[in-house]
This record gives structure tokens, sequence and C-alpha cells, in this order.
């Protein structure tokens, strides 16, 4: 009789634990298409699932309260008809517009997104029952700068790691590592008569060199920091449609390493000081959301005397972006990119200076905002490393670089 009553606890248990186990089976199958379903649409943005039986006018405040996080100093107008979304008062910046357009396009329950203008009608409409922020400008805007960086320019300030090859000048083994920003300061939101938007900030970066060869040390030598570069600017940027510019005046100065002045005491009767001010002008065309254009002639406004620098110089070049595509899993976008840098120095007979570079970006929103970069690059002209300036040489690398 005992033994019978043992058989049929155990029966019951045993049923208890499949029981048990089928539902927990169940319950991961149901979390895997819930994480399926997330990772398929921008759900980590909203409070809900899905806006398939939402109102028109609820989905249009949680998209206007989407847009509000990330580009607020834009005022920007949403209005949803039948689950179809008008974007109205975008910025008169292509590169500005495309990006929350690919946003609003992303969110679940959207069929279609449009650009409209505002009827007087719609605006008196929506003034009953929104409060829209009037903004003449705005401290230290967080969504983008208005001059987008130029990838390829060696002394552009951006955060980045880099390994060369080749380079005959500061040795064949180098690394480079760079330290910079650009920090926007004050946006103000239509300005002129074209309604562009004009910014003023600051710039600073620092560029060091590190030879791990034996092409300068004469056996003394191995991982010499060779040389730094510093600089401090001001810019002043505005953005119109496909059109953005930047004026700015800058200070550089260079310092030769102690390791490498410890191994080579004959730079210290030679040491020369490339200092200088200068101001440059550049025009940036957004040719279509693939291709950039750029352009931009410099002065230079004050030299050290113990380094001679002749006046003018031209920079010019091209940015690339191709296949771009979302990353369902990480929620970003990744994109592949080709950028080229040429300039022209009068101190270097007006000769070529080339610097170009492949490689890939990931971003969080669509074209604008801080991005990381992996990248080759190739170098063919001159050293940017202080005295070494007028220098040849040419060298291959692989970097990485965070920023804008």
């Amino acid at each position: 009789m005992k033994l019978r009553r043992l058989g049929l606890i155990s029966y019951a248990l045993t049923c208890f634990s499949l029981q048990a186990s089928e539902e927990k089976e169940e319950m991961v199958t149901i979390e895997i298409d819930r994480i399926r379903t997330d990772i398929l649409t921008r759900t980590d943005n909203l409070l809900i699932d899905t806006f398939a039986d939402a109102t028109d006018p609820y989905l249009e405040g949680y998209i206007q309260a989407l847009i509000d996080v990330h580009y607020y100093e834009y005022q920007v107008v949403v209005i949803v008809k039948n689950h179809k979304v008008y974007l109205a008062n975008l910025p008169n910046n292509d590169l500005l517009s495309e990006s929350i357009i690919s946003f609003v396009d992303d969110l679940p329950g959207v069929e279609s997104v449009e650009v409209a203008d505002l009827s007087e009608a719609e605006e008196e409409a929506r003034e009953a029952y929104v409060e829209q922020p009037r903004l003449n400008g705005i401290w230290f805007p967080q969504s983008t700068v208005l001059f987008a960086p130029l990838i390829a320019d060696p002394r552009q300030p951006v955060n980045s790691v880099a390994v060369r090859w080749g380079d005959r000048v500061i040795g064949h083994d180098v690394a480079a590592i760079s330290l910079g920003d650009d920090f926007p300061i004050f946006r103000w939101l239509n300005v002129f008569r074209c309604e562009g938007d004009l910014q003023i900030g600051i710039e600073a970066g620092i560029w060091s060199v590190f030879n791990y060869s034996d092409s300068l040390g004469q056996g003394r030598g191995w991982c010499e920091l060779i040389n730094t570069d510093y600089l401090i600017a001001i810019p002043v940027t505005y953005a119109l449609n496909s059109w953005s510019f930047r004026l700015r005046i800058y200070h550089i100065s260079s310092h030769l390493g102690d390791e490498f002045l410890c191994n080579h005491s004959e730079f210290l009767k030679h040491r020369r000081n490339p200092s200088m001010e200068a101001i440059d002008f550049f025009s940036s065309y957004q040719a279509s959301s693939h291709l950039r254009l750029y352009f931009g002639p410099g002065v230079i406004l004050h030299r050290d005397p113990s380094f001679n620098m002749k006046t003018l110089y031209v920079q010019y070049g091209a940015e690339l972006r191709v296949f771009g595509s979302k990353l369902y899993y990480h929620r970003l976008y990744g994109t592949p990119f080709f950028a080229i840098h040429v300039e022209n120095w009068q101190v270097r007979d007006w000769n070529f200076d080339v610097s170009m570079k492949l490689g890939y970006e990931i971003s969080k929103l669509q074209g604008v905002g801080r991005k990381m970069r992996i990248y080759v690059e190739y170098h063919d002209g001159y050293s940017y490393e202080g005295q070494f300036f007028k220098k040849r040489t040419e060298y291959g690398g692989i970097g990485l670089s965070w920023g804008f």
C-alpha cells in the first residue's frame, strides 16, 4: 500500500514537472518573439509596442515628443492623418532634414512620411492644443555641428588612434594619437533673410606621434615621442539647405618630444618653432545624401620667425557614403565611406598633398550626431609633424576615430 502511494506521488510530481517545463518553454518562446519584435522596430523610443490601433492625435503626440527629445532646437511640427505623418518647419539643412525624416519613418505604425507646409488654418488649429516654443537661439546645442568635420584632413580635431607604416620622415612604424573636439557654444536659428542657422563654437586638438622603429634613433630610440602639435580655434559656422560654411581663426604650435631630443642632441642646435596664427574660410556642398564636396582657402596671419611660412594655402576634397543600412539588433546606422583631402601650400611650392581614408562609420542617428569610424588610410605628400612640415613622405595605416 505504501509503495502504491509512493508511486502515485512520484507520478504526480513528474506530471507537475513536465507541465512546469512546458509552461517555461512557452514563456521563453513568447519572450523571444517579443525581443524579435523590439529589434525590428524602434520600440526603444516608445512606451508601447505598436500604434496599429492608436488614434492620430495619440500617434502625433508621441512622435512630436520623440522629435523634441532629439531635435528640440529646430521646432519641427508633426501632423498625423490616417497614420500618415506630415513634417513641417524642418530646418534649412538637408542633412538634418533627411535625418529627421529617416528617424520618423523608422517608427512602428507610421505608414509614410511627407514634408508639408502648414496653412494658416492648420497653424491656428494646432496652437489651440499645442504650445510651440519660440526660440531665437540655443545654448550648447547637442544634436550635431553645422559644419561637419573633414574626415580625411590630417589636422581635423577628432579623437583617434592609428598605426602607420612606411613614413620615411618620422619612422617606418609609427603610432599616431589625437584628442580633439568641436564644442558648439551658441546657435542662432533662422538667421538672415534666407533663414539659415548660425553658430559659434570652440575647437581644440592635440596630435602626437611615436616612433616604434629605429629609422631616426641610431640604435638609441624605441617608442620615442617625436612631436606633439596643439591647436585652438574659434569657428563661426552657417548652414543653409545643402550648403554649410565655416570661418575659423586658429593658432597651432608644435613641440618636439623630450625622448626624441634626448636621442638626437643635434636637433637642439637646429630647433625650430613652427607656430602660427591663421584664418581660413571653407564652403561645403552636400550634392546628395551620398556625396559631399568642400573647398577653402587660408591665410597665415603671423608665424614664428624661426620657421619660415609663406602666406597662402588651399584645401579641398570630397566624401562619399554609400550602401548605408540600419543595424537592427543594436538600433544603429552603419555606412561605408571614402574620403579624400587635398592641400596645396605656398611654402611647399603649391605641390599636391593628398590624404585618403576608406572605412565604416556607425552612428545613432542617420547622417548626423556623434559617430565612430574604423578606417584604412593612405597619405602621399608632406609630413604634418611640426618642423618636419616641409619634408616629403608617404605612408599607409589603419585607425579608429570617434567624434562628430
